[in-house]
């Protein structure tokens, strides 16, 4: 079998890998490692960086043009500005970024940068200490900010914050927007996805009228940002502000979906809300060529399902986001 591009059978070229590092994470947010979770996997399973380097030039080859660095936190995994600099020079890969709690990137941020991560995402639900602590299961709102210093400092933008909106903050996304306008971040507003019953827990909100909110209220416009993941963006005409929307539940992306994600113990993922995968590691520790690898990356381009099942049967998955990767 040779295959030459990553299209799937609806016609979908898939140019976005999610690459989880680690599993796991020196935090607990209920909606990604409830507290008392023991599900790790074992590091002898986790891919090489000599494993990770090999599969993606495989994938570059056949199209992959973007590669996101996750977890877990993908800061815990040592030497991850290493496995950066090795998939930044693959050829045919035009853009590795960073998905983060920002809790270790204080002292990451420059070699982050030196290693050719171009973009950031920060994961941060809530400016006040108490709120922080209570959904992340510690008190790390200092650390945060100190990292989004750093980034800023050594020349990382945009920086892109993450705000997962829930029960517990929805009332504190107005003072979110301020403090993106004042720091020049742009803000991401997530829907929470019913990933495991802790999740589910946590308190859906729809955000379609929060965008129709600040959208009259700032006069916001269509705009595009670099990138090549889900957000619908909206931004002030002069530029100030942006404000994207990821909302996999009241209005799903699943038509334009380019990407898929791989586990930090091989395993390719084809849709975060289906159970469709391919084991990569296997093939990786088996003596299997590049081409049986391409072959085996076609076969798994035609595993893509249509779409998640999150509104139909929200209690279908039970892994956790640690466990797929952000």
């Amino acid at each position: 079998m040779t295959v030459t591009s990553l299209i799937d059978r609806y016609g979908r070229r898939i140019e976005y890998l999610r690459l989880s590092v680690t599993d796991r994470c020196d935090l607990r947010c209920a909606y990604c490692i409830p507290e008392g979770f023991k599900g790790f996997e074992e590091p002898a399973h986790w891919l090489t960086f000599d494993e990770v380097e090999r599969l993606l030039a495989v994938f570059a080859r056949l199209g992959l043009k973007r590669v996101r660095l996750t977890g877990g936190e993908p800061l815990l995994r040592r030497h991850v500005d290493d496995l950066a600099r090795r998939i930044a020079a693959l050829p045919g890969i035009e853009d590795v970024s960073l998905s983060t709690n920002a809790t270790q990137l204080a002292k990451m941020a420059q070699k982050l940068k030196d290693a050719g991560v171009t973009r950031l995402n920060v994961s941060l639900d809530s400016l006040r200490p108490e709120t922080v602590a209570r959904i992340n299961g510690r008190p790390v709102l200092d650390e945060v900010l100190a990292g989004l210093q750093a980034a800023s400092v050594v020349g990382f933008a945009p920086i892109k914050i993450n705000m997962v909106v829930m029960r517990d903050n929805v009332d504190e996304v107005d003072d979110m927007v301020a403090f993106c306008m004042d720091k020049g971040y742009v803000l991401r507003l997530i829907e929470l996805m019913p990933m495991g019953d802790t999740a589910r827990r946590m308190g859906y909100v729809d955000l379609q009228p929060i965008r129709q909110r600040l959208q009259a209220h700032f006069d916001l416009v269509d705009t595009v940002l670099p990138g090549g993941g889900p957000a619908r963006y909206l931004g002030t005409s002069d530029g100030r502000f942006t404000v994207g929307f990821i909302t996999p539940l009241s209005q799903h992306f699943c038509a334009t979906c380019n990407r898929v994600r791989l586990t930090v113990d091989g395993q390719l993922h084809l849709c975060l809300g289906q159970e469709d995968r391919v084991d990569f590691r296997s093939l990786l520790r088996s003596g299997t060529s590049d081409e049986e690898l391409a072959a085996a990356i076609g076969r798994a381009m035609a595993l893509k399902p249509e779409r998640h099942d999150f509104n139909e049967q929200p209690e279908k998955l039970i892994r956790f986001m640690n466990m797929t990767g952000g």
